[in-house]
């Protein structure tokens, strides 16, 4: 459970729920019964959340999974944080102003902000943290917004100045970033620091210790600037298959996870579940993807693309996989949402097509034995996705039947979390992966598929490189109004559906589930974590950890 932080919102590779189903009473869950809830909120207690997958690191800026940044987002502040709504609002910062029409921010950081070491945060933190940021030497997948500033210009003990050439879209959504500590970074070598395994932050909750493969352990921060969290201790477990997850859940040994659409409609009901649980329903801010790797050769075709991605019947998928709790994707951005370019319609389900389009890249079966081969090379190729999400695992079995119907051989292959991250995502040794992106707030999609992010650990994973793209991604984050920034994004959203460097899976609902011992939880748009300092345990329900 964490903040509406920028790192955590945007930018980083969703988790999907998935698991091995397994169905029976959780009978070792008690109903909590509202006798049982006081008219108070009452503080202390531990609240414990599952990870499919082990941070890579705790200093954010240098990891792009969601599990480095899910923690992250609890240990450090960022002077600007997502509300309810899902606006950007003041956080570590007291106060901002936009001038020039938008080519100056100035920022006033909060007095009363303290790094768990009782050294003061002021604005040479934030000057540290953006010449880290834009600093060559420094591994971060998150430079490029950073590097439009033209001049930071620090005018006071709390106080600074961002100043651009122009103005740019996501001047704010810039400075929603994690703070880093001046005075324990400087000087040190980020690949080989203990700060990575070791944080020191200034926000809610503090590092305790982390036991690796096992679990990460945070405590309330007393000197929080916002309070005291009212739950004094989270515990991350790391639990890399999903249906162990769910065995731990209906043992009592979890109190939240994200459920699959097969548990939340049928198993999550009846003695040991009603009055135990309450769960929640709302479409997520993600969206799952089939991408290809631009560095094989049988992907450098566009109509062997397209094949495929006729070939793919996303309704099958929904209904399949996401029980129906879920929409097609048809693009990068969230469906009903402005950036959405509702006037490109989606491909349908077309074997005839699929294989007509094969066969004029020249793909044909010409031995007989119902596979295409092409110049005595069969057309066979591997995806790769993570162990443990089997919404992941099944949507490729799908996949690789309906590839099959036209003559394409695929291996499915799964990889640990950790691994397939460092050795296979960001390093780009693929064919083809099923993977899933947040959905960004904004509409700017620069730092996933510019070509200048085509690099090792880069966002731009599959190496897609277009100069048509990469000028409108240029010019759209440079464009601040809507009605400006609409046929930009429509015009990107084009290129993507005729060139398709993904096959656009789906757009699921997220599911979470939470011990009813857990107070205070009011879903949003935002989801259900934007107020998670405040949720509380009644005294009466607490376990220690």
């Amino acid at each position: 459970m964490r903040h509406a932080n920028l790192f955590v919102f945007i930018l980083c590779l969703i988790l999907l729920a998935g698991c091995t189903e397994d169905s029976g009473p959780a009978t070792p869950v008690k109903p909590v019964s509202p006798r049982d809830i006081p008219l108070v909120p009452e503080d202390g207690g531990t609240i414990v959340e599952s990870m499919i997958g082990e941070p890579s690191n705790l200093i954010s800026p240098l990891s792009s999974d969601s599990a480095s940044h899910s923690v992250a987002a609890q240990i450090y502040v960022s002077l600007l944080k997502y509300d309810k709504d899902i606006n950007l609002v003041p956080y570590a910062a007291e106060s901002y102003e936009v001038l020039n029409d938008g080519t100056l921010l100035k920022f006033k950081v909060r007095e009363n902000i303290f790094w768990n070491d009782g050294v003061q945060l002021t604005a040479e933190d934030v000057e540290f943290t953006y010449k880290m940021m834009i600093d060559p030497k420094t591994p971060t997948a998150y430079a490029g917004n950073f590097k439009l500033v033209k001049a930071f210009r620090r005018t006071g003990k709390f106080t600074f100045e961002v100043e651009y050439d122009r103005p740019f879209a996501k001047a704010l959504v810039t400075w929603a970033m994690d703070i880093m500590p001046k005075h324990l970074l400087e000087g040190e070598d980020l690949l080989n620091t203990k700060f990575s395994r070791e944080p020191v932050g200034a926000g809610p909750y503090m590092f305790k210790e982390w036991v690796a493969g096992s679990q990460i352990v945070l405590k309330a921060n007393p000197n929080f600037f916002e309070g005291k969290p009212r739950i004094d201790t989270v515990i991350y477990r790391m639990i890399p298959d999903m249906g162990t997850q769910f065995l731990e859940l209906k043992a009592g040994n979890l109190d939240t996870m994200g459920l699959t659409p097969l548990q939340y409609l049928y198993q999550t009901s009846g003695p040991g579940w009603d009055g135990s649980f309450n769960k929640f329903e709302y479409l997520s801010f993600g969206y799952s993807f089939l991408g290809f790797n631009f560095k094989h050769p049988f992907f450098q075709d566009v109509r062997v693309r397209k094949a495929i991605d006729f070939a793919i019947d996303r309704r099958e998928i929904v209904k399949g996989v996401l029980f129906g709790l879920g929409e097609p994707a048809n693009g990068p951005y969230k469906p009903g949402t402005w950036q959405y370019n509702d006037t490109i319609k989606p491909r349908k389900h077309d074997l005839v097509k699929s294989r007509q389009l094969l066969a004029e890249a020249g793909w044909t079966d010409t031995d007989g034995d119902g596979m295409l081969d092409k110049d005595g090379v069969p057309f066979s190729f591997s995806i790769i996705t993570n162990q443990g999400n089997v919404q992941r695992i099944k949507c490729g079995v799908i996949i690789q039947q309906r590839l099959k119907d036209v003559g394409i051989q695929v291996d499915l292959r799964t990889v640990e979390w950790a691994a397939f991250i460092k050795e296979f995502v960001d390093k780009g040794r693929f064919d083809a992966i099923i993977l899933g992106w947040n959905i960004l707030q904004d509409p700017d999609i620069y730092n996933v598929w510019h070509s200048s992010m085509a690099v090792d650990g880069g966002l731009n994973l599959t190496r897609y490189t277009n100069p048509e793209l990469d000028d409108l991604l240029e010019r759209g984050r440079y464009l601040v109004k809507q009605e400006d920034r609409k046929p930009i994004y429509d015009k990107i959203q084009q290129i993507l559906f005729d060139e398709v460097p993904y096959c656009f899976l789906y757009v699921p609902k997220a599911l979470p589930i939470v011990q009813a011992r857990v107070q205070n939880i009011k879903a949003a748009p935002a989801g259900i974590a934007y107020n998670f300092e405040q949720w509380w345990i009644p005294r009466s329900l607490q376990r220690q950890p």
